[in-house]
């Protein structure tokens, strides 16, 4: 086990979403707990198993406590892209997406985000899944949020 790379009182920034898998009291297993992008400070660091460093990070936004790993955190003062939809967040296509001159996914159809491309020249950009088992890259400026009713494939 290396040294940690965050001490107590260090600002850092989660970089994945943090959900409760049964630690947090109160709250439904998977319930969201700290949302990815959100910075907090290290209250304390220990370990788990023996092999694995867990930060105690307070984040203030939130008034919540949360066990992270190191490969969750990095410093809050590192560069960082925020993006509207995250993992799993379904959303709503604002116009129609063609693929060589067919449309495949109309104005209104919900899909899901299965990935967050944050580095792209053009800007934030994601993998949805519209149904059918077609995925689209699509810019964040051509999606809005799902209502939170809607299934994957369907058009509102």
């Amino acid at each position: 086990m290396s040294l940690p790379q965050f001490e107590y009182g260090d600002e850092v920034r989660v970089v994945r979403n943090v959900r409760n898998d049964g630690t947090y009291p109160g709250m439904d297993t998977g319930t969201l707990l700290i949302r990815r992008g959100s910075v907090g400070c290290v209250y304390d660091v220990g370990t788990y198993l023996q092999d694995q460093l867990i930060y105690r990070v307070h984040f203030l936004e939130s008034g919540r406590t949360v066990g992270c790993r190191e490969e969750e955190l990095i410093p809050a003062s590192a560069p960082w892209t925020p993006s509207l939809f995250e993992f799993r967040d379904n959303v709503t296509a604002m116009r129609s997406f063609a693929v060589r001159g067919e449309v495949v996914v109309a104005q209104g159809q919900v899909g899901s985000v299965m990935k967050v491309l944050r580095d792209l020249p053009d800007g934030v950009q994601y993998h949805v899944h519209f149904g059918d088992g077609r995925v689209l890259q699509v810019p964040e400026r051509s999606l809005c949020m799902a209502d939170p009713q809607a299934e994957v494939g369907d058009e509102q």
